[in-house]
C-alpha cells in the first residue's frame, strides 16, 4: 500500500540515503528464476521493487526489455501469474515496497476492478501504467487510487511547467523522472540536466522523485542521486540477466548471482556518495 512506500523513504530520510528501484520483468526468462530473483533484490540493496507486467507491446521500452517481455511471454507468464509471484514475495518479506510496471491492455482485459482487487490482496503497493495519460484518470488511476494502491506518474525532458500540474494532480507514492527523451536502456543521461530538472519538479511537489532510463552503472546512479531522491535501474539488470542465459535461452545456475551482483555494485556506488541534499 501507499503507506510501505512512505514508510520506506522515511527511513531513507532519516538515513539520508538515495533510494534504488530495480526493475525486472516477471516470469523472465521463467516463473522460478523470476521469482528466486524477486525475492533476493532487496538483500542485495533494493529498496524499492518495480516488477514488470510483461506484455506484447511495450511501445516505451527499448529493445532489452522488450525481449524480457518476450522470453517471459514464451515461457507462459500471465497476469495471474505476475500476482502469484507478489504473493510469495510478500510471504517472506513484509516491508520492502512492490510497484508493478507495464501497459493498460493487460490490466483492462484482466478487468480493471478484478485486477485492483487482487492486487491489493498479493500485497501490490502502486502502480506504474505509461499509457493511461492524465486526461484518462477515471479509468484507472482514480479507481486505484480509492483501492488503497499509489498511481506513480511519469514525468519526462518534455513535459512543460503547463503540463507539470496535470501530472502531479493525481500522483501518489512518488514521481518517476524519465531521465532522456526516447525509450529505455538506450542513451545515459546528463547529470546536470536532470538535476535542473528535478529540481523544477521539486518546486511543484512534495513527492520524491526518482530518476531512471538511462542509468546502469555505480557512477551514473551516483552521479544522478546527488540532485534527486533515487534512482531506478531497469535495462541494465534485464541485460544481465540476458547474458546469464545458455543458448536457448534458458537459466542457469548464476544467473540470479549475476543480476544481484550488479544490484549490490549499484548500492554500494550510492552509500559512497555524500549525504543527499535535504529532500
Amino acid at each position: 500500500m501507499t503507506a510501505r512506500i512512505d514508510a520506506r523513504f522515511a527511513a531513507l530520510k532519516a538515513q539520508s540515503r538515495t533510494a534504488l528501484v530495480t526493475f525486472t520483468t516477471a516470469g523472465d526468462p521463467d516463473y522460478d528464476t523470476a521469482l528466486a530473483l524477486l525475492k533476493a533484490l532487496p538483500a542485495a540493496g533494493a529498496d524499492i521493487v518495480e516488477l514488470g507486467m510483461p506484455f506484447s507491446d511495450p511501445m516505451a521500452d527499448g529493445p532489452a526489455i522488450q525481449a524480457s517481455s518476450q522470453r517471459a511471454l514464451k515461457s507462459g507468464q500471465t497476469m495471474k501469474k505476475t500476482l502469484q509471484m507478489v504473493r510469495e514475495f510478500r510471504e517472506g518479506d513484509k516491508d520492502t515496497p512492490l510497484v508493478l510496471m507495464g501497459y493498460y491492455n493487460p490490466i483492462y482485459v484482466y478487468p480493471v476492478d478484478d485486477f485492483l482487487d487482487h492486487c491489493v490482496a498479493a500485497g501490490v503497493d502502486g502502480l506504474i501504467v505509461v499509457d493511461v495519460p492524465p486526461e484518462a484518470d477515471e479509468e484507472l488511476c482514480l479507481p486505484a487510487l480509492e483501492a488503497g494502491l499509489s498511481f506513480i506518474r511519469l514525468a519526462t525532458p518534455t513535459t512543460d511547467a503547463k503540463r507539470l500540474p496535470a501530472v502531479l494532480k493525481n500522483t501518489s507514492g512518488f514521481l518517476y523522472y524519465v531521465s532522456i527523451a526516447g525509450i529505455t536502456g538506450t542513451r545515459s543521461p546528463d547529470p546536470g540536466e536532470v538535476h535542473a530538472a528535478v529540481a523544477r519538479i521539486k518546486q511543484a511537489t512534495d513527492l520524491p522523485v526518482m530518476v531512471g532510463f538511462g542509468v546502469s552503472t555505480p557512477e551514473q546512479a551516483r552521479a544522478i542521486a546527488t540532485g534527486a531522491d533515487g534512482v531506478v535501474v531497469g535495462s541494465a539488470l534485464v541485460k544481465a540477466l540476458e547474458a546469464s542465459l545458455d543458448a536457448e535461452g534458458k537459466a542457469g545456475p548464476e544467473t540470479v548471482g549475476k543480476v544481484t551482483q550488479l544490484v549490490e555494485n549499484l548500492a554500494e556506488g550510492l552509500a559512497m556518495d555524500e549525504p543527499a541534499a535535504a529532500k
